[in-house]
């Protein structure tokens, strides 16, 4: 786990900043599970293949964070509720040069 580097897309940054103070902890407590164990979200298929999405909670709603993963980067690629965050994640991905 040593030596892993983050990097945010501008879709994650802008939802991430929006955020109370106390939202952000579930947030920061879900990258940790993530760097730990990039495996712990679901692999999308189709035209999202690669794409890793991770459920979580924070209080009583469900929140979506998506990222990309090898072992020594995490690049996180949105933030979200179930609402549009799959076609979102589709422009977003778009975007993305590996």
């Amino acid at each position: 786990m040593s030596n892993v580097s983050i990097q945010q897309m501008p879709a994650f940054k802008r939802v991430y900043k929006k955020l109370h103070k106390s939202q952000k902890k579930f947030v920061d407590n879900a990258l940790r599970d993530i760097i730990k164990d990039p495996l712990l979200g679901t692999e999308q298929k189709g035209y999202l293949s690669g794409v890793f999405v991770y459920k979580f909670k924070i209080h009583t709603q469900d929140l979506l964070l998506s990222y990309i993963w090898v072992p020594s980067e995490r690049m996180l690629l949105a933030l979200g509720v179930h609402d549009n965050f799959y076609r979102d994640l589709k422009a977003t991905s778009n975007q993305i040069v590996l």
